[in-house]
């Protein structure tokens, strides 16, 4: 989707210098030099985006244009521009909702910067909103994310979804591998019938073979009748083995049998029973690694990982995926419990981004619960509502994420974290971070937080 920018100043030079910056950048561009054509084109195109010169000719300056449009919108995103700079308009048109305000002449480099900022919150917003208002969780691939490693998967489970082949589902704990798996029974034409799943881990060999393919009467002490297995209960549908790299050696082969042949006996039975079942495993171990120590079988590892599908923690998904993330399972928990922030502002979602996840999405959910829990209803879920692990900043998985970024990154997310510890109060948080008023001042200006 292209983004647009409206840019309104009486100076034709500057007009065409910013017309010219933002094409080039490939913006939609659109140009007013007065209040009332500033405003209709606003009303006309709802811009992403409005650059407005405080200085205008006429009796309407650029306050006031800024009131008009943020009375019509109150989602409008401006940034206005000045070359009289002074305390108490900057105050005004904070006051008012400007996004932010640079003095002329401003560096392209830094406008550039506050612009993709504002930007990232126009987004923001868009996303909590849509969440809030459909109170549901979204289905489907297009639920998994925009980056382009979970479009990537939604591109094989749609593929995945069509036929029949078995799947292996590959990642840490938590990172959605059942939900994927429900995602693609429900997408297959089995969606109609039983979806079954076991976890595989911390169950004997005994116990697990008779869940699976069931039992005849007498087969050990305590079968005191028939049981039908899962496989027999999951007939026309799914079957879906969690952990399959706990599964034990002896009972690999039969698992390998009924995925080649359809067939198996129950524990202690002679008759053969043919079963109808598409069979989904994961794991969050390395079977390769499994099968090179010989505690995994290779023929059954590669029947089972014909196209696996591997899903990156959290911490690896990127911010904008984090943050639909988040507000889709706080859509979801809200429509379950009933209450809870209706969406979460960046400050609190800057943290969330900025945090290492080690438990993952289940980890991102409790964390939402709780939240709900204890915060009662507000209406934002802001910075103060998350735990400490979140807002202090201390988890080594964090800490190991962000070695892969900038130092000006790394600076940002620190300035970040430590406003949001002391819920926005710049003398504390220039206290905090050991440096003076002023030099915070030229950092927030410096990352576009001002």
């Amino acid at each position: 989707m292209t983004r647009s920018i409206l840019l309104v100043d009486d100076d034709p030079e500057i007009l065409i210098m910013l017309n010219r910056f933002f094409e080039g950048r490939g913006w939609a561009v659109g140009r007013a030099a007065d209040a009332k054509t500033a405003v209709d084109l606003y009303d006309r195109d709802r811009p992403d985006i409005v650059i407005l010169d405080l200085d205008l000719p006429g009796s309407i300056g650029g306050l006031r244009i800024l009131e008009v449009l943020r009375a019509r919108d109150p989602d409008a995103t401006v940034l206005m521009l000045t070359g009289h700079a002074d305390i108490a308009t900057a105050v005004e048109a904070m006051r008012l909702g400007a996004e932010n305000f640079l003095t002329k002449p401003v560096e392209l480099t830094h406008l550039e910067a506050s612009i993709e900022r504002a930007f990232e919150k126009v987004e923001l917003r868009r996303r909590n909103r849509y969440f809030a208002e459909r109170q549901v969780s979204e289905t489907g691939p297009a639920a998994l994310g925009r980056s382009p490693v979970m479009r990537e998967i939604a591109r094989q489970v749609d593929i995945l979804a069509e036929n029949e082949t078995t799947v292996l589902l590959l990642g840490e704990t938590g990172t959605g591998k059942g939900y994927i798996a429900q995602l693609l029974h429900g997408r297959s034409k089995r969606a109609g019938a039983p979806f079954i799943e076991i976890n595989c881990a911390g169950l004997s060999a005994t116990f697990l073979d008779s869940e699976l393919f069931g039992h005849e009467k007498g087969a050990f002490t305590d079968a005191k009748e028939q049981k039908r297995g899962l496989f027999e209960v999951a007939h026309g549908g799914t079957l879906f083995l969690d952990e399959i790299g706990d599964l034990s050696s002896e009972l690999q082969p039969k698992l390998l049998k009924v995925l080649e042949s359809r067939r198996f006996r129950r524990l202690g039975g002679t008759r053969e029973i043919e079963v109808d079942v598409r069979l989904i495993a994961a794991t969050n171990q390395n079977l390769e690694d499994r099968v090179r120590a010989g505690r995994f079988r290779e023929d059954l590892f590669y029947r089972l990982a014909v196209l696996p599908i591997r899903l990156p923690a959290v911490r690896d998904r990127g911010r904008e995926d984090i943050a639909d993330l988040a507000m889709r399972i706080l859509a979801d928990l809200r429509r379950r419990l009933g209450r809870g922030p209706q969406r979460i502002s960046t400050a609190a979602l800057d943290l969330m981004a900025a945090y290492g996840w080690p438990g993952n999405i289940r980890e991102m959910r409790n964390v939402l619960e709780r939240v709900i829990l204890l915060a009662g209803d507000p209406e934002e879920l802001l910075p103060g509502h998350l735990p400490p692990e979140l807002t202090a900043g201390s988890d080594g998985d964090a800490a190991v994420s962000e070695a892969a970024l900038t130092l000006d990154e790394v600076e940002r997310r620190h300035i970040v974290r430590a406003l949001a510890h002391n819920e926005g109060n710049r003398t504390r948080t220039a206290r905090t971070l050991g440096i003076s008023r002023a030099t915070l001042y030229e950092k927030l200006n410096k990352y576009g937080l001002a």
